[in-house]
């Protein structure tokens, strides 16, 4: 321990006398470990941590799946079988996401919440701050209809009131008694605001179909002692029971059990598992850049560290001082990384709150100390161990016999070159990865026009708008009253927007072919649309026509379908006038009109199913989502719209008010995120780059010093010294490029699942990327080749 102690005091004395290669050293490393802090602490809150629910192994995801389609929602009569013949949950919920209407402050304001089955809670294990749960009879039809507040509608709409219990709320025209206040920490479903149960909606007739898929998913609790396998097989056996019990919904479906937790981070964990690739990409170059200090350093302690030796200081303990430096190094920049990845966490999670999972759970804990910690130590070894093994062979009688002028020998200078080509290679790889993510994000068509186009969601109170014609009416007044607004060019209203995965789907049978094979019938996506929906989106109607007034609920069913439905069901024929069954016991219904196919569950998210347009009058939806073409800033209209709506209901409100070009960035948000984050850090790993050209070419033109000035003594131009040293750096980078892409065209296959209409060998991308690299590498060479031709030949030979 005392020679320890010795050898950290020593090691910090020597820093001391040397702070700029000290502070050079220690921010490269803050760079390489804060890059790599930040992605741990983002993984260890989202992937390792286990769910904030006690004894969550056990909690397990359920939806439904097709042959054509996972992750579909739950039909509620296959619930309720699912909840009386399974033997391995110990409790089973569903919940649905749900926005209502609730007047706060005098203001109608649009809360969403969610509606769940009792047993949900009692699978999770939480209870409420104040109050109590829902009982089984309240969740049934029929039953008293109760309402849970979240903790912050609590603080927020009712100033955290403790007699809030009992209190009557109006939600959406209908009184709710509140019987509890959930605990702070509860946020499932993310960012619901209340809870209502969900048997009060079973007697909706859509709910009692069970073909009908009305957004339900479900949690439950696996029995002590059952694995996800036994839970698995025996949702098959009650699926396939099902589907001979009910051939007609129920035909190929099947129950999808999952862990909780790998349900929620699926989608980004393949993102912050790249990520972690980058970072420590980004982590070797930072070594790299260090190690080539260090043997620029251990060329000037020769002499040092052979008087050490002569006085009786081991190899190994001349290894162990000069590795105590390192480590010392290692930490400083640890501790700045450390604080560094704080900050950049926190930029990360405020820049894009709601697409990282458990983003409230992000932050400082033992794991990420301990991830620091280990680094600190392992990078210290890593960039430290060459260099102190090369200065502690340094020949002691040779160095004592030297002139006191450090030297570097022919190893050392191989070695430093073989550490620039590794970093411009790593570079080049995580350049190669970032651009393929730009070119992939910027080159996919929505199909249709996204500038200019505002849309607002009203949803009506089934209590004030209890049937069809009602709501038919109401929208019908909206659009008209929307379409009048000065600066407005076109106006519709749908049941749900591109990019924004709707989640409608239903399956259809083609009239005049064949019938599907059990199990494989077709789905198609469904949108209910009014007549200037198209015109209002800039979706191209290729032929055909759109709704009129006359596609109502009573007349004969009409659709207009997307390019991609007419050409796999009718290729090489005229789709208008065919026919297509949605229901057995329902006429058929007519194609009218073909549109042009668009992005509809997300800009980067394609099933490939086909897409169909209803018309909204002949539908009985009680939200819509009212879109305006504009000719001037879309959200300068959001208050006219607030006024047309009050002005058909002064008690309705709107919500969700915002362009569609920020519904396309929403839907997006995660691959930028994920594009920024791999930008930021290919950008680090070039800087480093560029700095350990520099860094080698400037030692390599002090220590050519001499033969440069016998070269111009001996009449050597300018040209002639400056293409040595540009040569010299030129074949480093153009080595290290050749080696990157060879590796790029290895890694970047692991990158496909992000990249979408880019492949991961785009030529484009590996071409300019290159050039990029061997441009900056370039620059890098160029401060120590002007350095160069400012050596005075007399000089340079006297100093010799």
């Amino acid at each position: 321990m005392e020679t320890l102690i010795q050898d950290i005091r020593y090691a910090v004395r020597t820093l001391r006398k040397n702070p700029g290669f000290a502070l050079v050293a220690v921010l490269a490393l803050t760079l390489g470990i804060g890059a790599n802090t930040a992605i741990f602490t983002v993984l260890n809150a989202v992937l390792l941590k286990p769910l904030p629910y006690p004894d969550s192994g056990r909690l397990v995801f359920l939806s439904e799946r097709a042959p054509q389609l996972e992750g579909m929602s739950i039909s509620y009569p296959n619930f309720l079988d699912w909840r009386q013949q399974n033997n391995v949950f110990e409790h089973i919920g569903v919940y649905r996401r749900e926005a209502f209407t609730l007047s706060m402050h005098d203001q109608p304001e649009q809360i969403v919440g969610a509606m769940v089955w009792a047993d949900l809670f009692s699978a999770l294990k939480v209870k409420p701050a104040l109050g109590q749960l829902f009982s089984a009879e309240e969740d049934r039809p029929g039953g008293e209809p109760v309402v849970l507040l979240s903790y912050g509608l609590w603080l927020r709409g009712f100033g955290a009131d403790p007699g809030i219990v009992g209190l009557k709320l109006n939600l959406s025209g209908k009184p709710y008694t509140v019987i509890g206040v959930m605990d702070a920490d509860y946020a499932f479903p993310s960012r619901a605001e209340f809870w209502i149960p969900v048997g009060l909606r079973y007697s909706d007739p859509g709910w009692q179909s069970r073909g009908n898929h009305p957004g339900l998913y479900g949690i439950a609790r696996m029995r002590s002692g059952i694995t996800i396998e036994q839970a698995r097989a025996e949702m098959d056996t009650i699926a396939t029971r099902l589907e001979q019990q009910y051939p007609d919904s129920n035909s190929g479906a099947r129950v999808s059990v999952n862990t909780m937790l790998d349900t929620f981070v699926r989608d980004i964990r393949p993102v912050l598992l790249v990520l972690v690739g980058a970072v420590a990409f980004v982590l070797l170059i930072a070594c790299a850049n260090v190690a080539n200090l260090l043997l620029s350093r251990a060329a000037v302690r020769r002499k040092e560290v052979a008087i050490r030796g002569a006085l009786g200081a081991s190899r190994l303990r001349l290894v162990r001082q000069l590795l105590t430096e390192s480590v010392l190094l290692a930490f400083a920049g640890s501790v700045l990384g450390l604080a560094l990845a704080l900050v950049g966490v926190k930029a990360i999670v405020a820049v894009s709150p709601n697409d990282i999972p458990r983003s409230r759970e992000i932050g400082l804990d033992w794991r990420v100390l301990g991830f620091t910690l280990g680094i600190a130590v392992l990078t210290g070894i890593v960039f430290g161990i060459v260099p102190a093994l090369q200065a502690s062979r340094s020949a002691m009688s040779e160095t004592l016999k030297d002139g006191g002028r450090g030297s570097t020998g022919g190893l050392r200078q191989r070695l430093r070159r073989v550490l620039v080509v590794a970093e411009v290679a790593l570079s080049l790889i995580l350049l190669i990865g970032a651009g393929l993510m730009i070119r992939s994000f910027y080159r996919v068509d929505p199909g249709f026009d996204v500038s200019n186009l505002l849309s607002v969601e009203v949803k009506l109170p089934r209590a004030k708008y209890p049937d069809a014609p009602s709501r038919v009416a109401f929208y019908r007044q909206l659009v008209e009253r929307v379409a009048s607004l000065p600066g407005v060019q076109a106006s519709g209203i749908a049941t749900g927007l591109p990019l924004g995965n709707n989640g409608n789907q239903t399956s259809f049978r083609v009239v005049g072919q064949p019938e599907p094979a059990p199990g494989h019938v077709p789905l198609t996506e469904v949108v209910y649309v009014s007549s200037d929906y198209f015109k209002a989106m800039s979706i191209p109607l290729i032929e055909g026509r759109t709704f009129d007034d006359h596609d109502t609920k009573d007349a004969p069913p009409v659709m207009i379908i997307d390019d991609s439905f007419a050409k796999r069901y009718w290729p090489g024929e005229d789709a208008i006038g065919k026919q297509v069954k949605f229901d057995s016991d329902a006429p058929p219904t007519t194609v009218v009109g073909i549109a042009g196919r668009v992005r509809m569950e997300g800009l980067y998210n394609d099933s490939g199913r086909v897409q169909a347009y209803f018309p909204s009058t002949a539908t009985n939806w009680d939200n819509m989502t009212v879109v305006a073409k504009t000719s001037a800033n879309p959200t300068s209209l959001t208050g006219a719209i607030r006024q047309a709506v009050i002005s058909i209901d002064s008690d309705q409100p709107i919500y969700n008010a915002r362009t569609v070009e920020q519904i396309r960035d929403e839907s997006v948000a995660p691959r930028r995120l994920n594009m920024l984050l791999f930008g930021v850090f290919a950008a680090a790993a070039l800087l480093l780059a560029v700095v350990g050209i520099y860094g080698v070419m400037s030692y390599s033109v002090a220590q050519r010093t001499h033969e440069i000035g016998i070269r111009m003594a001996l009449g050597a131009n300018h040209k002639d010294v400056l293409k040595l040293v540009l040569g010299q750096g030129i074949v480093l980078a153009l080595t290290g490029v050749a080696i990157g892409l060879v590796g790029a065209l290895i890694v970047t296959r692991w990158m496909q699942s992000l990249l979408f209409s880019v492949s991961a060998l785009d030529p484009i991308t590996f071409a300019a990327i290159s050039f990029i690299m061997i441009a900056a590498a370039l620059l890098a060479c160029f401060v120590p080749a002007r350095r160069a031709l400012k050596v005075d030949p007399l000089t340079a030979l006297r100093y010799e």
